[in-house]
């Protein structure tokens, strides 16, 4: 009974190790046929990893790229009144509102309204040129997430006490002054009034134009801004809030506010970036997806290549599988046999092609300061439809090899 017991715990193992050692020696006598086939998994791998890669890094640049913008940022403006509504009937937003909604919703703690002006401007020894002028407070730079290149930012005393000061975009300093620190310290006179350049600023993230900043933009205290206009009025008004997750019950509240405060059939926008990052997410994931399955094909056509090389390789062993018959193996073992070879050429070039995938986000870490998302997850695929593969691709050249006849087996010449 203990003997018999003893084979039944060993058997599997002896079968195992027989098979694995005797697809080794196969490969061995037929190194080129093996690394041709091999080398279909190693690219569809590689490709599945590097197209993993690729997405994450894709999607993570263009998040931080809209990030950058204004991390948490909501931005209201009036679009408009009752149709056919006469100009003097514009209800458009003011200085009073910003101060309002302030006091009411707790979780903001930066704001700026917009006075926009546009102006004719001559540089020194230049030709005249149109420029957007925008009047904005201190807060301006922490809600737009800007960048100071030279100098300073405007200052809450700037705007208390309405500080003939201005901020300068990098475009506008290096066409008059031939650089941002030559900017400094220069006089622009704005309708006849002088002001004194005291810094020069950029956008963090290149926006192609989809902001109210322009390449020739000068930002001055609002308080100043509204003695060139002769309203109140505001364009717009910014926001940021403590946290990404107050974002959607700030909006509302900003809305509501606009609304008890103006005419019933005015309308009010009331928007944030929170949108448009879940439709670049989405873009992004969409993208991954198709490059994916593209590099699952390559999979998928690796694993045609395994099948046919595997129904040559029964062929060619034809008398080596009557002989294995003959001295007692199974058809279960004979297919067992191929099958684990399919799956090892798989495996085989599914581990080097995860290497070789691994290798590029791994180097780009270790040379430069960039930090390349690295999927674990994308590993255990490749692994798992290495696999699968082989099963799929290894199972009818497998059933082949088991059907065979031994006696005609013996005869193949």
């Amino acid at each position: 009974m203990s003997n018999n017991g003893k084979g039944r715990g060993h058997y599997p193992r002896l079968v195992l190790g027989e098979t694995v050692h005797v697809a080794i020696e196969t490969f061995r006598s037929n190194k080129v046929r093996f690394a041709l086939t091999a080398l279909g998994m190693v690219i569809g791998t590689a490709s599945l990893i590097l197209v993993v890669t690729i997405g994450l890094t894709g999607k993570q640049y263009v998040l931080a790229q809209i990030q950058s913008i204004g991390a948490n940022m909501i931005f209201a403006e009036y679009q408009g009144g009752a149709i056919y509504s006469a100009e003097s009937a514009n209800d458009y937003m003011t200085i009073d509102d910003l101060n309002a909604i302030r006091q009411q919703v707790p979780n903001i703690v930066a704001s700026s309204p917009i006075v926009e002006l546009h102006q004719r401007f001559t540089p020194p020894g230049g030709k005249e040129r149109d420029i957007l002028v925008l009047g904005v407070s201190a807060e301006y730079y922490w809600v737009r997430n800007l960048e100071t290149l030279s100098g300073r930012f405007l200052e809450t005393n700037d705007v208390e006490a309405r500080g003939k000061v201005a901020i300068i975009t990098q475009n506008l300093a290096n066409n008059m002054y031939g650089s941002v620190e030559n900017a400094v310290g220069q006089t622009i006179k704005l309708n006849g009034i002088p002001f004194i350049v005291v810094g020069t600023f950029r956008e963090r993230v290149d926006t192609f134009g989809q902001s109210e900043i322009i390449d020739d933009t000068i930002l001055i205290p609002y308080t100043v801004a509204r003695f060139f206009t002769s309203t109140n009025a505001v364009k717009q008004l910014y926001f940021t809030v403590a946290d990404s997750s107050d974002i959607a019950d700030a909006s509302d509240k900003i809305l509501k506010i606009l609304k008890t405060r103006h005419r019933a059939e005015s309308v009010y926008k009331v928007d944030n970036l929170t949108e448009l990052l879940s439709v670049a997410g989405r873009i992004a994931n969409a993208l991954t997806t198709i490059l994916l399955l593209i590099a699952v094909l390559t999979l998928l056509v690796s694993g045609v290549g395994i099948m046919n090389i595997m129904l040559a390789t029964v062929n060619s062993r034809i008398r080596e599988i009557g002989v294995r018959k003959a001295v007692g193996a199974t058809n279960a073992e004979i297919r067992a046999q191929f099958l684990a070879e399919a799956v090892l050429i798989s495996l085989i070039g599914g581990v080097i092609g995860i290497a070789i995938g691994m290798a590029l986000p791994i180097s780009v870490r270790v040379l430069t300061n960039y930090r390349i998302p690295i999927s674990g997850l994308s590993v255990v695929i490749a692994l798992l439809v290495s696999s699968l593969i082989g099963v799929m691709f290894g199972t009818m050249p497998a059933a082949r090899a088991a059907r065979l006849d031994p006696v005609e087996s013996l005869r193949w010449e």
